[in-house]
């Protein structure tokens, strides 16, 4: 095997455990900062993946500069739903909602 694609393996792996092991020791109450923070990161990298697709020549690279941009607005989209939905529990209701009743969470 490629030694470079060995490197890149070696430092995913790396990533991913570091990943899990960092976001597990995150208190619940900073959840929604983080998602913000990682929400700013992937809006990073569809910039990036949209620059990439202007600038390369090879078909497979477009391919895959799209498949980049497709994912990663994804991620941003459903990280800001979610966030959303995460400040919404930490709002107060109005007396109005009270009285008739209208949970906040059914929507």
């Amino acid at each position: 095997m490629n030694q470079d694609f060995l490197l890149g393996g070696y430092i995913f792996v790396l990533a991913v455990f570091l990943g899990v092991v960092l976001i597990n020791r995150v208190p619940s109450t900073l959840h929604t900062p983080l998602m913000s923070a990682t929400n700013m990161i992937s809006g990073i990298v569809l910039i990036g993946a949209i620059i990439v697709l202007g600038s390369v020549d090879d078909w497979w690279l477009e391919v895959l500069a799209f498949l980049s941009i497709i994912f990663a607005a994804a991620n941003v989209v459903g990280g800001y739903a979610v966030t959303d939905r995460m400040l919404r529990m930490f709002r107060q209701r109005t007396p109005a909602d009270q009285a008739s009743g209208v949970a906040e969470q059914s929507k």
